[in-house]
């Protein structure tokens, strides 16, 4: 537990959230500022939320880039990259910016985020009850990693990594060209 006089409560992490310019997550009363995102990390996303839209278009579906917070218990709001939805929305309050029930969550790597997205921020997700696929996005190399709900504790895994690969989003019904992910997306050597 943190001293009383720096721990936050949500209520208070909502409020000050609403009135900033800029993003932060809330991890058990601490607040943690958002970094910028690459070049690739925001073409990715863009690609995500364009291919899959267009295919949910004529759905009861939604899907939302990373400006959706995701309320995950009493002590944790997060904002994944991309968070898809389908039929009745729950929302945390009228303000309508905090979802309690995401279907799909797909979150893009990063060398900063990629322990925490596949650790600590997976097991988060786990959960919520309503979360049925999780996606891990490379932004370096081609390779998108999907993890799909059994029951409450067995998630089934697979990875897309071929240039003709289908990647499979099976709650939504939709398939995406792994190359439609990628499109635009310049690998560079690190080091």
């Amino acid at each position: 537990m943190l001293p009383q006089e720096s721990y936050i409560s949500p209520e208070e992490y909502l409020e000050m959230e609403r009135a900033s310019e800029s993003k932060s997550q809330y991890i058990d009363g601490e607040i943690f500022a958002m970094a910028g995102a690459s070049r690739n990390h925001n073409r990715i996303s863009s690609n995500l939320v364009r291919a899959i839209g267009n295919q949910l278009v004529n759905t009861s579906c939604n899907v939302y880039s990373s400006d959706m917070k995701v309320k995950i218990d009493r002590t944790k709001y997060t904002y994944p990259d991309i968070v898809i939805t389908c039929e009745k929305e729950d929302f945390e309050d009228e303000s309508e910016d905090v979802l309690l029930n995401p279907l799909i969550i797909i979150e893009i790597l990063s060398d900063s985020t990629e322990a925490y997205d596949r650790g600590k921020k997976f097991a988060f997700y786990q959960r919520i009850p309503s979360v049925k696929e999780y996606f891990l996005v490379s932004q370096h190399w081609c390779c998108v990693e999907r993890y799909v709900r059994q029951d409450s504790r067995i998630w089934r895994y697979s990875a897309f990594q071929e240039a003709d690969s289908l990647v499979v989003f099976s709650s939504v019904n939709c398939e995406l060209p792994i190359a439609e992910i990628y499109r635009n997306i310049v690998f560079r050597k690190k080091g």
